[in-house]
């Protein structure tokens, strides 16, 4: 199956067992200043995760756009992407365990077609010093599922993701892991303040034997390395249990369930690739990429990634009302679409890259999200206006860091608040760039950087 026909039968599958289906949110949430981005499909369901009332009852399911800033630094390898879009359902105290994990595993296997050979799945190891047990409940279902498909469903205790790297996953279909299967809006069970909801999770990955091990991210692979073998897929959260007072935790009386799949890696599942840009809502761009560019995405697979995934971000956040800025969702903005166009550079594309794209992203979601096509002139207006601003600064800062390394230099916080100051270079993208071509930094760049930062904002009060 495509992605957009995962999508279709998601929908279907669960408005077909009495869910009723939520219309997407915004990517920027207008009531809800403590977030830049809705970065989750649960985030604009928190209120009555957190108990009130739905008006559309107690079994909901929606398709949500989703972006998440903190991974823009990430794009470019086969899995990372910013923009991305969640499948979701949640039972607000209807339905547990029983029914949530049997329903997700019919549809990955016999509605997707994902090998269940290839499924493996984590649990919460619990915690005895805060009470919480271990989520045996959930872990029996899994191996119930796995046997009656003729599935070994051995277990192991990994715990920590640093022991797993140590020691891999020795073949085991159930993984149980510590903090990393525990879901609260602060982390862990200690990071959490009285009064707030938490609860084990299930997560779901797709083994891909393909791929080598990558021993940077340690020795063996296992369900929670980022070694490339193992794509996480999807997780069922178990709202069970509040922080009380005294630290300890009770059982809330209403248990909630709450699931989250990524469109993506789900469609680069079901196509058996491991590299999510080989879907049916991203190879399109890339395609559009290797024909303006005139080159081929095995030779340049890094920059065609950033593009395709910064554009077609910065095309929904535009289509949204945002805009290029030097603050909150705006700065986020302003970085994908520089960042995108450093990336270009690669390519030797220097401005214009949106206007190519930015129909094709249209195209895709047409069908789910018209606003994007609606809007398409707008949009490329914007995004235009912020690329050809950026072009002749983008090449004067990169040449002056050429020149620097010509020289022997070592980069210094005095040169990256030049950059910066003098260029406009995002401090990010200089570090990135330097990191990329190996360029030495100072040790004490930070603190030189943040000194004249300091005295120049110093300067701008004084002056006003």
């Amino acid at each position: 199956m495509d992605a957009q026909e995962i999508r279709t039968a998601y929908l279907d599958l669960l408005a077909g067992d009495r869910h009723a289906v939520v219309p997407r949110a915004p990517i920027v949430l207008r009531d809800d200043p403590t977030t830049l981005f809705t970065g989750s499909g649960m985030q604009p369901l928190l209120p009555y995760l957190l108990g009130a009332d739905h008006p559309l009852g107690s079994r909901l399911v929606d398709v949500q756009p989703c972006l998440r800033a903190q991974d823009m630094d990430e794009v470019g390898d086969n899995r990372h992407t910013t923009f991305f879009e969640m499948l979701g359902n949640w039972s607000l105290g209807d339905y547990e365990k029983a029914e949530q994990i049997p329903r997700l595993f019919h549809f990955l296997v016999d509605v997707v077609g994902l090998d269940p050979n290839r499924i493996y799945v984590s649990c919460f190891i619990g915690d005895p010093q805060h009470g919480i047990p271990r989520d045996e409940e959930s872990a029996a279902i899994w191996e119930r599922l796995f046997t009656e498909r003729g599935v070994s469903a051995d277990r192991i205790d990994l715990d920590t993701e640093e022991y797993g790297n140590d020691h891999g996953n020795q073949g085991a279909r159930i993984a149980f892991y510590g903090h990393k299967n525990w879901w609260s809006r602060f982390g862990g069970p200690d990071d959490m303040p009285a009064g707030d909801p938490g609860g084990p999770d299930s997560e779901v990955f797709y083994y891909f034997p393909q791929v080598e091990h990558d021993t940077r991210y340690g020795r063996y692979p296992h369900q929670n390395s980022d070694g490339g073998q193992y794509l996480e897929i999807g997780n069922s959260v178990f709202m069970t249990f509040r922080k009380e007072p005294d630290g300890g935790f009770a059982e809330l009386p209403r248990h909630n369930v709450d699931f989250g799949g990524g469109l993506e890696r789900i469609a680069a599942a079901s196509v058996d690739d491991p590299d999510v840009y080989r879907i049916s809502l991203l190879w399109p761009i890339v395609e559009k990429l290797q024909e303006v560019s005139g080159k081929s995405y095995d030779d340049f697979t890094e920059s065609m990634r950033v593009v395709t995934d910064h554009i077609r971000g910065a095309a929904f956040l535009a289509a949204d009302g945002v805009k290029p800025g030097n603050s909150k969702q705006g700065y986020v903005m302003r970085r994908l679409v520089r960042r995108a166009l450093r990336f270009g550079l690669d390519l030797e594309l220097t401005a214009g890259v949106a206007a190519d794209l930015v129909p094709i992203v249209g195209k895709l979601y047409a069908d789910v999200y018209p606003e994007v096509a609606e809007q398409e002139a707008a949009i490329v207006a914007v995004l235009q206006k912020e690329e050809k601003q950026f072009a002749r600064t983008l090449r004067k800062g990169l040449s002056m860091l050429r020149r620097l390394h010509r020289q022997g230099e070592t980069v210094t916080g005095t040169h990256l608040f030049e950059l910066h100051d003098t260029f406009g270079m995002p401090i990010e993208l200089s570090i990135e760039e330097a990191t990329r071509k190996d360029y030495p930094l100072a040790e004490d760049w930070r603190e030189t950087f943040d000194q004249l930062m300091d005295e120049q904002q110093q300067r701008s009060r004084a002056a006003v």
